[in-house]
């Protein structure tokens, strides 16, 4: 065995768990099932999966939502980030070695697994000071954001912003990232999350649950909407003459917009560099991630289900090792 390249053979780790996608459906249909550890490709890695983040996309393709743009042969391992350790790489692999610790946005399913096979282009290596669980809260969530605000395509210095669902783990890096581009932010949020929106840096936080925003906020140059539903509609009276409405959770934004008014579809991309540069950004302190809650593997199933109905702000984490 080449111990450098290969710190346990698939056969050495034997089994593990992997939350499986059974049939379309409800929380029923998601169950824990044992699973052989893969084998990785000559330009891909092992990894032992420590933490994993739990997302809207994981109740939207356990209940069929998806199932025309994610073509999945059942059963199927759900999960989109993950972070953990290299346990095996590819013989093509030479830029990260076994033992290092990383972290992934998977750009398709299958972090909710002890044992996962990735391609090593898509690795970001976790800084030394950021735990596990900080590291698998950040690839999905903070990378949206990011690339969210780049869509209007213009300078957001002195723009007026409406971030829709803002406590959310998209929502609570897109305040920040905003700010720090010096954009006028307007951000919806509930009651119990207003504080928490405040504290993120937002100039004006709208309590949808007493107010209409469409009252608050006017003249608005980049709607971000990341909860869909009647939002989007109450939201293209509201914006300026060359306003951008973009949406990462109404994939019919385009069809739904009036004459006159410009809606976008946004779907992250895969960014390595700047993954890393925010990870570093929050192991320094100089950007937050919100940790929601932390559940066990065992508690997946739950978890799904409460990200679907609501959970305090920020982003919840699955931990493995627990």
């Amino acid at each position: 065995m080449n111990l450098e390249r290969d710190a346990a053979s698939p056969q050495a780790l034997g089994s593990g768990r992997a939350l499986r996608l059974q049939a379309y459906g409800g929380t029923d249909s998601l169950k824990v099932d044992t699973v052989h550890a893969p084998e990785p490709g000559p330009d891909q890695v092992l990894v032992q999966v420590k933490a994993a983040g739990i997302n809207g996309m994981d109740w939207k393709v356990r209940e069929g939502y998806l199932r025309e743009k994610f073509n999945l042969a059942l059963p199927a391992t759900l999960g989109i980030e993950m972070s953990g350790v290299v346990l095996k790489v590819g013989s093509n692999v030479k830029d990260v070695s076994v033992g290092e610790r990383v972290m992934a946005a998977l750009g398709g399913l299958g972090a909710y697994a002890d044992h996962l096979v990735i391609n090593a282009e898509k690795l970001v290596k976790t800084p030394a000071t950021l735990s596990d669980i900080d590291a698998a809260a950040v690839p999905v969530a903070a990378m949206t954001a990011w690339q969210v605000l780049q869509v209007a395509e213009f300078d957001l210095r002195g723009k007026r912003m409406l971030i829709h669902g803002a406590a959310g783990g998209v929502g609570s890096f897109a305040v920040q990232f905003a700010k720090a581009a010096g954009a006028v932010v307007y951000a919806t949020a509930s009651t119990k999350s207003v504080a928490h929106v405040q504290a993120l840096g937002a100039d004006e936080v709208i309590d949808y649950q007493k107010q209409e925003f469409e009252l608050v906020a006017s003249n608005i140059d980049l709607v971000v909407d990341l909860v869909g539903g009647p939002v989007v509609d109450k939201s293209w009276a509201i914006l300026s003459q060359n306003g951008i409405l973009v949406s990462i959770a109404a994939t019919d934004v385009v069809a739904r917009a009036p004459e006159g008014r410009r809606g976008v579809w946004f779907s992250v991309k895969p960014d390595t560099a700047r993954l890393a540069t925010i990870a570093q950004q929050i192991a320094d302190g100089s950007l937050r991630s919100v940790i929601a809650d932390v559940v066990a593997f065992e508690d997946l199933a739950e978890a799904i289900e409460r990200n679907r109905t609501g959970h305090a702000p920020g982003k919840m984490v699955a931990d493995f090792t627990r």
